[in-house]
């Protein structure tokens, strides 16, 4: 994995490169870090998302088009499709945080792909940051399920055991990694009777135990399309 790939990925070719370089930067590495393009970022994929919801629902009301776009720019969605970028392996960061394994954790993943968009903002304008957040997310707002707006996965993975009479799953935390300060935790969701384990990680218990839900959650819906 390299810059060039990750550009073609985005269909966008920096003219400046410098601010990709700063995009890939953690304030561990150096002062010249990302996050004042993780600002910029953040409220570029909030608009392009808003946008496209506005544009694809024309009879959702303001509220369910706020609660669906609230799931879809957060810190798992993000997170999901930086992992798809291969973005740690492109990230720059300081020694620390390359030993506590910053390269996986959800919360540096998700601010640096927003650092990403700001970044090509900033080198392309609009509508090249529009282009390259609806390439990244239009797979995964088709996907989206309108009755289930504002549910996180840990409730509609209750819903989804309720309706069939089965028992709720069990959560465990297995494992932490890094310092105190910036932990990552493992998290396990088991669901005896389906015989189903799957786990998660998150920089706290409850954004682990989401990511874990949401595991079972695909797992579940693949074994039902199989």
């Amino acid at each position: 994995m390299n810059r060039n790939t990750l550009c073609s990925q985005l269909g966008h070719v920096f003219v400046q490169p410098q601010l990709l370089q700063r995009a890939l930067t953690h304030r561990s590495h150096s002062a010249a870090h990302n996050e004042r393009l993780e600002f910029l970022g953040d409220s570029v994929v909030n608009c392009v998302v808003a946008k496209y919801l506005h544009d694809s629902y024309p009879d959702l009301p303001e509220g369910d088009l706020s609660r669906l776009r609230s799931n879809l720019v957060n810190q798992q969605t993000l997170y999901t499709l930086a992992q798809q970028l291969h973005l740690g392996e492109l990230l720059l960061l300081g020694e620390g945080e390359l030993k506590s394994a910053g390269a996986s954790r959800p919360s540096i993943l998700a601010d640096a792909l927003e650092a990403l968009i700001g970044a090509l903002f900033l080198d392309g304008g609009f509508d090249a940051a529009e282009s390259a957040v609806l390439k990244l997310y239009i797979p995964h707002i088709k996907q989206a399920n309108v009755l289930t707006l504002g549910k996180d996965p840990k409730t509609l993975l209750q819903e989804y055991l309720q309706s069939r009479k089965l028992a709720l799953p069990k959560y465990a935390v297995v494992g932490t990694q890094g310092e105190a300060h910036a932990q990552l935790f493992q998290v396990e969701c088991g669901i005896a009777q389906l015989k189903m384990t799957t786990r998660g990680e998150g920089t706290s218990r409850r954004i682990a135990e989401q990511m874990a839900a949401d595991a079972a959650l695909k797992l579940l819906n693949t074994q039902t399309h199989d």
